[in-house]
């Protein structure tokens, strides 16, 4: 599986950004797929996934109601759509995907088996 994530940039804060992350592969759709984010000088943290089906999301507090995550598995493609967004976003992000559709471990990196190149998010005050 190869995953190519786009649509980052600049946004001001208070402003909308809505990352996309297109795979190859033909089993995408059985995959849970996640975004993950490193700021600098952090560690790589959990921002939010989504089951193969998308009847399961999971966020990480500080995005919750401002990020949503969704999927087309028609089209092998998975979104992070960011409202809302804070300084504090600003990081690289990157989407993984886990080749366990019935993991327990969806927010941990270790978890995930292929990732992208990540995209940069930079949102000024």
């Amino acid at each position: 599986v190869q995953l190519q994530a786009s649509g980052g940039g600049l946004a001001q804060a208070g402003g909308s950004l809505r990352l996309s992350c297109a795979a190859s592969g033909r089993t995408f759709s059985t995959y849970t797929m996640g975004w993950f984010r490193q700021a600098p000088g952090k560690e790589r943290e959990f921002v939010a996934a989504i089951r193969w089906s998308g009847g399961s999301t999971y966020y990480e507090d500080s995005v919750k109601g401002r990020f949503a995550i969704s999927r087309d598995n028609a089209n092998n493609t998975v979104y992070l759509q960011m409202n809302d967004l804070k300084p504090e976003d600003t990081a690289v992000y990157y989407c993984a995907a886990d080749s366990n559709p019935n993991s327990d471990y969806v927010t941990w990196a270790f978890e995930y088996d292929y990732w992208g190149q990540g995209t940069q998010v930079t949102v000024s005050s």
